[in-house]
């Protein structure tokens, strides 16, 4: 990170930018292998929509114009007011609601966005950031499969990388809605958000907080035994949440697809998927199946990718917009890897090639042997100055370029791998890097 960056706020250096680079082409290229098109959104949306969509609201940054902010005084909200989006959900909602008469459904898309929040900078949580979406949007029904379809892409996303398994934890808020309405509890949402924090302040922290919102001794023991629960398979899933001692009537359609989605991915990604039932998310608006991911090792980063199911998040009034979808933090991803060794920084330069310059009077030649490495698609930088051949090579060493490019007095070329030393005779019309 640069030393100079305002807090919350990151700024790669070149090195850390390719890795990044690196991560988000990979991850598009999944998206598009699975049928996802790619969106961009607007930065801003109205302050009522943003405010309408969970705690996060809470971390809107409000744009101001400058000449309204020096006229003294507090700038009062107003229902024109914009915000700068926390996610990329919300703009696809409006998104859908604008197009849905030139949208073929199920509607796939894919996002890679910055967004903002106006929350705590620690490590791995910024304030602006990059996100990676996914979402399978349906017109009036979408089938349980897209919950499976949309875990399946970013197990995919994550074996893509080369970073190793990930561990991906499933909830259904059809469940946790079922087990608090069979054990009486009142406050659905604040048990949820409760349940959501078990990781970091553990069960008496959570059995506190449950304990404020009114509920009983017996309602906390039935919510904290549930939130214990975590199994790789449905059958497990089944026996576990059976052996509450609750009515399975209220639980049967939530504890039905979450075994279901849950076999289908441990199907697909044996050993990478599991049913927790702690795991809740924050966000209100989710209704079905939600997702957590991890990446074994680094627990205390939490999550890397998350979402869920929602009915009813997008709507017109006449129609209602399904939709299942999963986000990945790519920001606070590379910096896990960067921070954690996983992935090494990429080179500074992108360049393969470094063509020296013998003479200030030749760069012309120099210069005609880059544009034609460039015209075959061999990324090519032009020595900055005609230094001694030595400071050269140590200049293309510092930018991460493995080949240096030399023209004789004759007009003879050859090439040097700096990494192994050998050096050959090359045509710029023919050579290729050896990994080509």
């Amino acid at each position: 990170m640069s030393k100079k960056s305002i807090s919350g706020f990151p700024e790669l250096l070149p090195a850390g930018r390719a890795v990044e680079s690196m991560v988000e082409d990979r991850l598009r290229h999944t998206f598009e292998l699975h049928g996802f098109a790619g969106i961009q959104t607007r930065s801003v949306e109205p302050l009522t929509a943003l405010e309408a969509k969970g705690e996060t609201s809470k971390e809107v940054y409000v744009l101001q114009r400058l000449q309204s902010a020096r006229s003294g005084g507090p700038i009062p909200l107003r229902s024109d007011t914009l915000g700068l989006h926390f996610d990329l959900t919300v703009p696809l909602a409006r998104y859908v609601l604008a197009n849905s008469n030139d949208l073929t459904f199920p509607f796939k898309r894919y996002q890679i966005q910055k967004v903002w929040r106006g929350e705590r900078p620690q490590e791995g949580r910024f304030r602006e950031f990059t996100q990676a979406d996914i979402d399978i949007v349906g017109s009036g029904d979408l089938g349980l499969h897209h919950e499976v379809e949309a875990g399946e892409v970013m197990l995919d996303a994550f074996a893509g990388l080369d970073i190793g398994p990930v561990l991906m934890e499933i909830n259904n808020r059809k469940l946790l809605q079922g087990i608090a309405t069979s054990a009486g509890i009142g406050d659905f949402e604040g048990t949820l958000r409760g349940l959501d924090k078990y990781d970091k302040i553990g069960p008496q922290g959570v059995s506190k907080e449950l304990s404020a919102l009114g509920l009983s001794d017996s309602q906390i023991a039935v919510a904290l035994n549930a939130a214990a629960i975590s199994v790789e398979t449905g059958r497990q899933l089944r026996e576990a949440v059976g052996g509450l001692g609750l009515d399975p009537t209220p639980l049967a359609e939530g504890l039905d697809e979450l075994a279901t989605v849950l076999d289908a991915l441990q199907e697909y990604a044996p050993g990478q998927v599991r049913a927790s039932l702690r795991i809740a998310r924050g966000l209100d608006y989710y209704t079905g199946t939600v997702y957590e991911t991890v990446i074994p090792g680094h627990e205390s980063f939490g999550s890397v990718c998350s979402g869920g199911r929602y009915d009813a998040l997008v709507s017109d009034g006449r129609r209602t917009f399904p939709g299942v979808g999963l986000s990945i933090g790519v920001s606070r991803l590379v910096a896990l890897l960067l921070s954690t060794g996983i992935l090494e920084p990429g080179a500074p330069s992108p360049a393969r090639v470094l063509v020296s310059v013998t003479s200030e009077e030749t760069r012309g030649q120099s210069v005609a042997v880059a544009r034609a490495l460039r015209q075959r698609d061999i990324a090519t930088e032009v020595s900055p100055s005609a230094r001694k051949f030595g400071q050269q090579i140590r200049f293309a060493e510092r930018r991460g370029i493995n080949y240096v490019w030399f023209v004789d007095e004759d007009g003879g070329h050859s090439v040097k791998n700096i990494v192994t030393g050998d050096q050959e005779p090359a045509d710029p019309a023919q050579w290729l890097p050896a990994d080509a």
